[in-house]
């Protein structure tokens, strides 16, 4: 029997993507995504936000559509779809550290940043034209 493993993440996006290329004309398009959660402290009344970031990555091929790196712009709304994984990295200080990391199968924009009264139409970007990565295409050790 098969097993799914797939994450739905709703947030803005904290910084413009960023492209970065890889061996084999594999394209790495990566952006944070922050996901709000809000509750009401009891002792106090005071509404507190906690924020967990994700770092996304679109993987595509060289000559793929790249038409959804215009909408990955800081503050606009998105879904994605997606693996998630941890990454455990050593800062400088020597202290530990683990960060949430998903490899985006599906992106929909939900609600884009718009400049001056430009409207946009829905932009949904699927694995149509995706790059399906394997554990070799991978280097843990890269930071964007």
């Amino acid at each position: 029997m098969a097993t799914i493993f797939e994450t739905r993440l709703i947030g803005n996006i904290g910084k413009d993507a960023v492209i970065k290329t890889m061996d084999r004309g594999i394209l790495a398009i990566n952006f944070p995504v922050a996901h709000n959660k809000n509750w009401k402290d009891k002792k106090t009344g005071q509404v507190k936000t906690k924020t967990t970031w994700v770092n996304c990555t679109i993987w595509k091929r060289e000559g793929s559509n790249m038409r959804i790196i215009d909408f990955l712009t800081r503050g606009t709304l998105v879904e994605v779809l997606g693996t998630p994984f941890a990454k455990a990295y050593t800062q400088e200080d020597g202290s530990l550290r683990t960060e949430i990391r998903l490899n985006v199968s599906k992106t929909n924009i939900l609600r884009p940043t718009t400049k001056g009264d430009e409207a946009h139409e829905d932009i949904i970007d699927s694995e149509i034209d995706a790059f399906e990565p394997t554990m070799e295409d991978f280097n843990i050790d890269d930071d964007y």
